[in-house]
Parts: structure tokens; C-alpha cells; sequence
């Protein structure tokens, strides 16, 4: 899938599908590299795909999904400078877990001393029996799915209290329908000395993740980088414009006016179990028709609440493992940046906004009807909503995203390698969040990443990087990518002032 080829000349028509991050990444670097002949099209109204965002008729702007800006390219780096300037906000993280009634700091199992003793004492004894091969997994290497990963590594204790229930909630399937190959800097892993440490001479440790400071867009919420990509593009991005057949044999592409029109190149975004199954046509085997529906993922309510009332915390964004909230993740939006709510002085003294995230698949139902109350009743007796706080909701939003997260499961690798392959063979790529189906690499960041590579391979003959990533657990997840170090957000560590960070060439996105 990644072979140095050259196929773009100045004749070939590209077609774009989709004005997310990949297509739009892909658009730009046609641009740059002076390819004109090509066209993004989109059925949305907007640009951005699941990195868009909405400001209501009351003032606040809603993200789709709790969205930061960081990044492990260079180039990405280089194109939010060149489309944000300087506005945007630099925000430290402050994560945390909730449960057991208090404020756990992120990631939970670093942090295992803030629970109760008899809580804790289950999650140490479990992690020593799991690590010392006295688990019911012998060792991660024998786990054959991310259930039992999470037996073999973390133990009887943090599985119970936090990983299993947690990861549910978030996939919205059992971890023993997952691979374990997805985790990279996803999951931190422990080992037995750091956690007796951390309890022993309670030490606090949350500077692991991938994002331990972040850029957000000033105003317009993470859509407007995007919206000011497609911008660029002008009237070769088409919006509003909904793909109903591809013809793989003729190469032609038709849209739902009834109009057609043809293309020498595909690159589409869609996911891609909806296009083998409904768009496809031709001479396109049943059997891989059939295995593009193994696929899976996961939807998503995005549930937005405005508070009329100052924001009573520093926090960013928090996590949910426990049944008595609806939502894996809450991010405090309106404090990403001073201009998400109705006060737009940038004071943001007036109000506050509270962004949920709730999964759902058939394997965890979710009555769209009452998601709305079932969240605020959450967020009451999560500890968000003081008693009588109710009172001053001025606001709520609610979004469904059909597609949220494509579920790495444990015969997902299989899957993509006879779907990808036959799509290439046919000048049709595939890539992005659900284009490509690896969660791994499917960050705003990485997406767009997919889109410019893909075009560097193209048309320059250079080999792809990103979807290819091969992501290994390691001590604490921070060495388990093989692509560059996010240089600035993005990295997790609390780098020394003027460290310099190293990072592998990439292109650099014209001005």
C-alpha cells in the first residue's frame, strides 16, 4: 500500500472524496505541488468531517468530540501556523478520572494511591500477581485480544476498577472483540516497582500522554483550521455534493443530481464499509462486499451544556468509568479558549461549557430521546453540576455522529488487507479515520498526514509513513510510535527549555 509508485501527470483528474482532514490535506498538498486538475467534494454543507465545529444560535461553539491540537509532524505544525497565525490559545492539560467520589489524575493507573485503601490494595495485589505471571494470562505476549492485554498487564484489580469498565464505555464493545496491536501511546502500561513508588512515597505522576500541552484555535473551535483549508482551496472544493455510485470499471464517479463525471485517480474518505456496500459499482466481488461489513465501529452522541455561571474549574477534560453518567468523557470546552461562549470579551467571566461524550453500538444501546436529561443527570451526580446548578443550563446541544470511532477489532488487520489492496488496483485510495479503519493513526493530525502522503506517493513516487505505523507496548507508551516526535504539543514530557527535539524531513507546506 505504500510503494514509492508515480502516478499523477498535470492531465490526471484526481477526485477527492470527503473535505475532512484527509481530503483537505490531500487538496492543499495537490496545490503546493502545483497539481490543479483535481476537485474535493463533499455532502456536507461545511468542511472539516468529524473535526468541524458549530456555534449555535446562542453563542457557543461545539466541537464533535473533545478535539485538542497537537501534533507528531512537522508539517502539520507548519500549516496550523500558516492558517491560525498567532490565534490560537497554548493550554497545559489537566486530566483527571472520576471515581469512587473524587479526583483521580490522569492516567488512572499511574495514580492508583488517591483511591480507598481496600481499592488500591486490589489494584497492587492484582498488578504484582499479573507481573510476576500469577494471572490469568501468563504474560501480555500470550494475550490474543485487548481483553486479556489488559488482564496481563494491569491485573485483576485495575481491570475491575477502571480499564474494563472504562474502555466499554468508550468502544462500546467488549475488549475481547478488540486487537491489543491499537494500544501505542493509547494505553499507559505499568510496571510493578512504578506503582509500589508512586503508593509507597505518594508520588504523584501524570506526565505521561501524547498531550501534556495543546494549541486550540481562538476563535470558531478546532473547525476553523479546517475551515480555513478548505478556504484555500476555492472552487475546487464542492460542498454540499453527496457520491452515490462509483463505477470501478468505467471510472466514473455520480452524484445525487443525477450528474457523473469521470476521474483517473479516487482518493475518497468515506468509510469504508459504505463503499463496498452501497456506492461500489461494477465488477466488485460479493465476498469482499460481504467482508467490508465485518468491519466495525462504534456511533457517538456529542452532548453540549452552557452554563450561564463563572467556570468553577482549571480542568480540560475528564474521564468516566463508572455506570451512574452515561458519558466516558467530559471536556470543559470554554476552557480551550475565551471566545466559545456568548461572552465573547474573552473574559469568559459569564459563562461556561461542559462538551460529553456518549458511545453507542448494538452492543450499548443509547435512547436518543433521553440522552439529553440522562447526561445532565450524570454530570450531577459525577460531581460537574453543583445542587441547584441545574438551574443555570442556558444551553444544550446535541449531535449524533453515525460513524465516531472505527473499532480496532481482533480481525480488522485481516479485513484491510483484502479490502485496500484491491481498491488500489483500481486507482481508488482509501484513507483517513474510516477510509483507512486504524484508530491507531486517526488523529486530526495523522488523517490529514494520510492525505499529504498519499499525494507525495503519488506524484513525487515517496513511500508512506503513517498508515503503516506499527505501534508496540512499552513501559509507559512513549516510544511506541515509529514516526517523528511531536515537537512542541504532543509529546507528554516536560521537556527542559531549549531542548531541542529531532524529527525525521517532511515537506514544508508552501506560504
Amino acid at each position: 500500500m505504500s510503494s514509492s509508485t508515480q502516478k499523477i501527470t498535470p492531465e490526471t483528474r484526481v477526485l477527492i472524496i470527503g473535505a475532512g482532514p484527509t481530503g483537505l490535506g490531500a487538496g492543499l498538498r495537490l496545490m503546493e505541488l502545483g497539481h490543479t486538475n483535481f476537485r474535493v467534494v463533499d455532502r456536507h454543507p461545511y468542511m472539516g468531517g468529524l473535526a468541524a465545529s458549530f456555534t449555535d444560535e446562542a453563542g457557543f461553539t461545539w466541537d464533535i468530540g473533545g478535539h485538542v491540537m497537537f501534533s507528531h509532524y512537522d508539517y502539520y505544525d507548519q500549516l496550523f501556523t500558516r492558517f491560525m497565525g498567532e490565534e490560537f490559545s497554548l493550554n497545559d492539560r489537566e486530566s483527571w478520572v472520576r471515581m469512587f467520589d473524587r479526583w483521580v489524575p490522569y492516567p488512572f493507573q499511574n495514580n492508583i494511591r488517591y483511591l480507598p485503601k481496600q481499592a488500591a490494595y486490589e489494584c497492587l495485589s492484582g498488578l504484582i500477581k499479573a507481573q510476576t505471571g500469577q494471572g490469568k494470562i501468563k504474560s501480555h505476549k500470550d494475550a490474543t485480544n485487548f481483553g486479556e492485554f489488559i488482564d496481563a498487564v494491569f491485573g485483576e484489580g485495575i481491570a475491575a476498577h477502571f480499564m474494563r469498565p472504562y474502555n466499554f464505555k468508550v468502544w462500546a464493545h467488549p475488549p475481547e472483540m478488540m486487537n491489543k496491536e491499537w494500544i501505542g501511546e493509547r494505553v499507559a502500561v505499568l510496571d510493578i516497582d512504578r506503582a509500589l513508588k508512586n503508593v509507597v512515597l505518594e508520588s504523584d505522576d501524570f506526565g505521561w500522554g501524547p498531550n501534556n500541552q495543546f494549541k486550540y484555535p481562538l476563535k470558531g473551535g478546532t473547525g476553523e483550521f479546517y475551515r480555513r483549508m478548505g478556504d484555500e482551496l476555492g472552487a475546487h472544493l464542492v460542498l454540499g455534493t453527496t457520491v452515490t455510485a462509483i463505477d470501478v470499471d468505467k471510472k466514473t464517479v455520480t452524484y445525487d443530481d443525477g450528474t457523473s463525471e469521470g476521474y483517473d485517480i479516487l482518493i475518497s474518505a468515506m468509510p469504508l464499509d459504505v463503499l463496498y456496500r452501497d456506492v461500489l459499482v461494477g465488477d466488485v466481488p460479493d465476498a469482499l462486499r460481504a467482508r467490508a461489513t465485518e468491519l466495525k465501529h462504534s456511533s457517538g452522541y456529542m452532548v453540549g451544556v452552557g452554563i450561564k455561571r463563572t467556570c468553577p474549574s482549571t480542568k480540560s477534560w475528564m474521564y468516566f468509568p463508572e455506570d451512574n453518567c452515561p458519558f466516558y468523557r467530559v471536556t470543559y470546552l470554554s476552557n480551550y479558549s475565551p471566545f466559545m461562549t456568548p461572552d465573547m470579551s474573552g473574559k469568559n467571566e459569564e459563562y461556561y461549557s461542559l462538551l460529553c461524550e456518549v458511545s453507542e453500538s448494538a452492543h450499548k444501546p443509547v435512547d436518543g430521546e433521553m440522552v439529553l436529561e440522562e447526561t445532565i443527570a450524570g454530570l450531577e451526580n459525577a460531581g460537574l453540576l453543583e445542587p441547584g446548578e441545574r438551574a443555570d443550563i442556558c444551553n444544550t446541544w446535541v449531535y449524533r455522529a453515525e460513524y465516531a470511532y472505527p473499532t480496532p477489532s481482533v480481525d480488522r488487520d485481516e479485513i484491510l488487507s483484502d479490502l485496500v489492496p484491491w481498491l488500489e488496483a483500481r486507482e481508488i485510495y482509501s484513507r483517513g479515520r474510516f477510509g483507512m479503519w486504524k484508530y491507531e493513526v486517526a488523529n486530526t493530525d495523522h488523517t490529514l498526514m494520510q492525505g499529504v502522503e498519499l499525494v507525495n506517493r503519488l506524484l513525487l513516487g515517496e513511500a508512506e509513513t503513517t498508515i503503516g505505523i506499527v505501534y508496540q507496548a512499552t513501559e509507559d507508551g512513549r516510544e511506541a510510535a515509529v514516526h517523528e516526535r511531536p515537537g512542541h504539543a504532543g509529546s507528554g514530557e516536560k521537556r527542559l527549555a531549549g531542548q531541542v527535539v529531532e524529527g525525521k524531513a517532511t515537506p514544508t507546506p508552501a506560504k
